[in-house]
């Protein structure tokens, strides 16, 4: 591996309000030692995407004490995050089950790590509908809404008839026979009659928490 085969954004947060990532589950131990060892040496903070236990395991002590380590949604955080989070909650994070939660913890992570705080509520799918419809009064006070959900991925659907702020979908590879690996989830939220659903690729939490904060961000800046 060369010395230089990697050039983290330090200037990303300028540029567009959003902290620099490093998706590390293609990435080698020996590389994101590389990465942190550079970030170090800017003391520069890093959000870490898909970061498994095992690879914060291999790093360097040095840096593993650095670490701020969330096993179930595999995100790391290297140094502090730059922005303090507020009292009150920008960003509502709703989930279709609890198998969804990884993918929903990676948003809650990536937003709090860009000094965003999230209300997290878990397990209402529209299998037990009216567990959803007992939160719909809570879910319609917040302007931004990331619905986490696999299988047939109807959540997101009935938000958007529910609840006005921008949903933000995220169809999860959760779920049995033609659902396993979230294309029938990706497919029926595409194919949503609710207007104005923005969709994410599958299992992308991150993706949707930068785009919550692209929103939170406008909102702010037009205010």
């Amino acid at each position: 591996m060369k010395d230089r085969d990697h050039t983290p954004d330090d200037a990303r947060a300028s540029r567009i309000g959003i902290d620099e990532a490093i998706l590390c589950d293609s990435k080698r131990s020996e590389h994101i030692d590389s990465i942190l060892n550079d970030a170090a040496a800017k003391q520069m903070s890093l959000l870490l995407t898909r970061i498994s236990t095992e690879k914060v395991e291999a790093l360097p002590a040095r840096h593993r004490e650095r670490l701020d380590h969330d096993p179930v949604s595999n995100t790391a955080w290297f140094g502090q995050p730059t922005r303090d989070l507020p009292e009150t909650a920008d960003v509502a994070i709703v989930t279709a089950g609890t198998s969804d939660v990884p993918v929903a913890r990676e948003a809650v992570r990536t937003l709090e790590f860009n000094g965003v705080r999230s209300h997290e509520v878990y397990d209402v799918g529209v299998a037990g509908v009216w567990r959803l419809m007992d939160r719909v009064d809570e879910l319609k006070q917040f302007s931004v809404v990331i619905a986490v959900a696999g299988m047939d991925a109807a959540l997101p659907s009935v938000l958007g008839g529910l609840v006005p702020g921008l949903i933000i979908a995220v169809p999860t590879s959760v779920g049995y026979g033609v659902a396993t690996g979230g294309n029938a989830a990706l497919n029926a939220i595409l194919a949503s009659c609710a207007p104005g659903i923005c969709v994410m690729n599958i299992d992308n939490g991150y993706g949707a928490a930068c785009a919550a904060l692209r929103a939170i961000n406008s909102f702010s800046e037009s205010a």
